[in-house]
């Protein structure tokens, strides 16, 4: 099974993440507002699976591998590692703001750019 690897970017927080598509697990959820970042097409083309603009099209969260957002320290970083989903966020952001304490390595990376992703088998 193939892997993306993402590893935090310049200034970011956070352990290398593994994501992978696994059953139902497929999609990369863009939560942007800027439609789908080149980042989520590579996570997708390396596992296999399908970059979705999530403003768009909402994707449940027995479908999603990993969730991309920009997020400067509100919401949008903390939400999705609190329901245990795997977090990029393109912005070198440690965990902070209502949801900070969620942002735990292994959940969530930050500052992370395509340069950042690397295709394991």
């Amino acid at each position: 099974m193939a892997k993306a690897i993402v590893s935090k970017g310049g200034g970011g927080f956070g352990t290398p993440l593994e994501i992978t598509a696994e059953g139902k697990r497929t999609k990369i959820v863009c939560m942007t507002g800027a439609g789908i970042h080149p980042l989520a097409e590579k996570i997708a083309e390396i596992i296999g699976g399908e970059a979705v603009d999530g403003f768009r099209k909402p994707v449940p969260d027995a479908e999603t591998a990993c969730v991309i957002v920009n997020c400067g320290g509100s919401l949008r970083l903390g939400m999705f590692p609190k329901k245990g989903l795997k977090t990029i966020n393109l912005n070198p952001t440690g965990p902070s703001g209502p949801f900070g304490a969620f942002c735990k390595e292994g959940l969530y990376v930050s500052g992370s750019t395509v340069k950042n992703v690397a295709a394991e088998d």
